[in-house]
């Protein structure tokens, strides 16, 4: 039985690494003086790196102009990913960046049909606190029952320690839960820490192979496209009584494998 749903954050309930994170990141480089500048495609590949810091730190390899030594880009790296996080504060509270459609809906039906949920992501608590508060309003975590980031890990994505501290936050099994992600080292991730995972393709991660996954699709506003698709329903969006169909055919299928 479906008992909780594990949200991951960037591409998966908004699309800030396009309206967001990127054009953060270009507008910090302007302020700090640098002639650096991510466009889509060049970002997309960093985007294979988790983690903003790390993100910068790769990038700076490429760039003739970075600082010559380790401790140097380190200390660049910590400055200008504040000066983005700011950048990316400002662009939530004028508007640029809302959830994706399907998703309010979908943590609205999960809360009242008292269905758990998490925020199960690597990014920081600031950019989560300033997105949710200004979609979901001030008391969006009570709609929550953990929320996991990036300051509470060692390791980020692919590697499953933030699941694993959710499922110990809410004392469930992983086959209890339901991971949304929206890329391959978010599925993995999840899939490493035993959580069955549906995937609603992003911007950036249009094609990651996430096999197995109970249901892939391009998001939750719709009903076409999945695989496999949902029944026939009134609603034109993705609901949580989709989700639990999904959850219980992948556990039948676990079930079967683990009989066999």
């Amino acid at each position: 039985m479906l008992a909780a749903l594990l949200w991951d954050v960037d591409g998966t309930l908004a699309e800030t690494e396009r309206d967001g994170h990127r054009v953060a990141f270009n507008q910090a480089f302007e302020a700090l003086g640098l002639r650096w500048h991510w466009d889509h495609e060049r970002y997309g590949r960093l985007l294979r790196v988790t983690g903003g810091r790390e993100r910068l730190l790769a990038a700076m390899a490429e760039e003739r102009d970075a600082p010559p030594t380790p401790a140097e880009r380190q200390a660049l790296a910590r400055k200008l990913h504040d000066t983005k996080n700011h950048c990316y504060a400002r662009l939530v509270y004028e508007g640029g960046i809302a959830l994706r459609g399907g998703v309010a809906p979908l943590i609205h039906e999960a809360r009242a049909q008292g269905v758990r949920q998490a925020i199960v992501t690597t990014t920081s608590r600031a950019n989560v606190e300033t997105l949710l508060a200004r979609q979901l309003g001030p008391a969006w975590a009570d709609m929550f029952d953990a929320v996991l980031c990036g300051e509470d890990v060692r390791a980020k994505k692919p590697d499953p320690e933030v699941y694993l501290l959710a499922l110990r936050a809410l004392r469930l099994q992983p086959r209890q839960a339901l991971a949304l992600e929206d890329s391959g080292p978010g599925a993995s991730a999840a899939q490493a820490a035993g959580v069955p995972v549906l995937v609603t393709r992003s911007v950036y991660f249009p094609a990651d192979p996430v096999e197995p996954a109970p249901a892939v699709g391009p998001g939750l506003h719709t009903r076409e496209g999945w695989s496999p698709a949902p029944p026939p329903r009134r609603s034109a969006r993705i609901t949580l009584q989709d989700l639990a169909s999904w959850h219980a055919h992948a556990e039948a299928g676990a079930a079967a494998t683990a009989r066999s």
